[in-house]
């Protein structure tokens, strides 16, 4: 089962390892790392830089398509071989699943049209120009296809797609297996909880980088 990546200069780390050390560990499955180029490719950070061994069009076909999202959006969005290889890679896929402002990228597809879709919170107003509904779900499944919502909830995102591929037992063995168990020290982790003063903190920042996860 070939199961595919596309990164773009600025992806959020998170976006795609996430989903990889969960999906990666389904049996039989093969993740792949793919991009316009094969060569490095660097996080929204500058911080961490993946080495992508294989070009979109090397792997036209993969069962899985997970795209994630970064800063790198905006530019990602206007690269019509990326948006032409996601388009193309639904229509035989399996599933076709997107974290955070990956969404985005499904929507310039065309994948989202009518459909219910979620993403980070700051860009969800983006949605609706693709004809998407959008929705607050942390992971929203139509059909074959699963949207998540910001960063970490990409995890869940392929804990679930896990659960619908090989089932539920095996899904909760790969939890287990990345003692994927959160309890974080705040209770910060959305809008409802975090209230307007640490929204600004994050408003602010987003400002400062240029667009969010």
């Amino acid at each position: 089962m070939d199961i595919a990546i596309p990164l773009f200069d600025r992806f959020t780390a998170l976006d795609a390892v996430g989903p990889y050390e969960v999906l990666s560990r389904l049996p039989g499955a093969r993740v792949t790392f793919v991009a316009t180029e094969a060569g490095p490719c660097t996080t929204d950070t500058r911080m961490l830089t993946l080495m992508v061994e294989r070009r979109l069009e090397d792997l036209p076909r993969p069962e899985v398509l997970v795209v994630p999202g970064g800063v790198g959006i905006p530019e990602a969005l206007t690269d019509e071989r990326l948006i032409a290889w996601i388009r193309d890679a639904h229509e035989t896929s399996d599933w076709t699943t997107s974290v955070c402002t990956g969404s985005l990228l499904l929507g310039a597809a065309g994948i989202l049209a009518g459909l219910e879709a979620t993403t980070h919170w700051i860009d969800m107003d983006a949605l609706s120009p693709f004809g998407a509904r959008p929705t607050a779900r942390r992971v929203v499944e139509q059909g074959k296809v699963i949207t998540a919502a910001g960063v970490s909830s990409g995890i869940d995102m392929a804990l679930t797609l896990a659960a619908r591929i090989a089932g539920d037992d095996v899904a909760r063995a790969i939890q287990l297996s990345i003692e994927y168990d959160p309890e974080p020290p705040f209770d910060a982790g959305s809008l409802e909880k975090a209230g307007p003063e640490i929204e600004k903190l994050v408003r602010d920042a987003v400002a400062r980088r240029g667009a969010p996860a």
